[in-house]
């Protein structure tokens, strides 16, 4: 999960198995699924969540689109984009929308040091607080890598992990029309949708996001905060 104020690279392309998960259309969706529950035991409920912003090209454009449709999101950002683009941060706050921890600047969470983590997750805590009066209770892995130590390292600052159930892989730009697909095929009630606000090029998530929430919209569902 990219970013865009930092030097420009795909973040998620990290291992063969990624890849191979990739070339099957699954994305990262089985990889994150084995850890991830859908929160929602109402029918027809589903989160859509956002990672990597805010972005100064792309998060506005999809905060509009939330606004056009009246549909909420939770927004993982990352605590450097945070402090580069406040204002698009305090945006999303004002809007409704929930902001929570997604690292300060997206490592692989698993290898580091006790105190690395924890820098990782407080400084990102300390630049989300400045702008919403809240320090986020939920953190979402880098990657959706989680193991029992990541686990035991965020229970104990508070956190509860959050991961998705359907990734349509929007990070790597495989058409507007996929992105859509890959997300009104595999949602189910209770699905945590995960697309991407920043990172990169994210114009084909905003072209697909009418198509995506409009089409949920007529077949029953609603749109709830993951996160509060």
């Amino acid at each position: 999960m990219p970013r865009s104020s930092r030097r420009a690279r795909p973040l998620r392309p990290m291992a063969g198995a990624v890849a191979a998960l990739l070339a099957t259309g699954l994305g990262l969706a089985t990889l994150a699924s084995a850890g991830a529950t859908s929160p929602a035991a109402d029918p027809k409920v589903v989160y859509l969540t956002f990672d990597d912003g805010p972005s100064p090209q792309y998060t506005a454009q999809i905060l509009a689109v939330l606004a056009r449709y009246r549909v909420p999101a939770t927004f993982f950002e990352i605590g450097q984009n945070v402090t580069a683009n406040p204002g698009l941060t305090d945006q999303a706050v004002h809007q409704g929308e929930s902001v929570q921890n997604h690292s300060w600047d997206h490592p692989d969470l698993r290898p580091l040091s006790l105190a690395d983590f924890n820098a990782q997750i407080l400084n990102t805590d300390q630049a989300i607080r400045a702008r919403t009066g809240r320090t986020p209770t939920c953190l979402r892995p880098p990657y959706g890598f989680v193991d029992k130590t990541v686990r035991a390292r965020a229970a104990a600052l508070g956190k509860t992990i959050k991961l998705w159930t359907v990734d349509p892989a929007d990070w790597s730009r495989p058409g507007i029309h996929t992105i859509e697909q890959r997300v009104l095929t595999a949602v189910r009630p209770g699905s945590v949708i995960l697309l991407h606000d920043g990172g990169g090029d994210r114009s084909q998530t905003v072209a697909a996001l009418p198509t995506v929430l409009t089409t949920l919209q007529h077949r029953g569902y609603t749109f709830r905060l993951l996160c509060h």
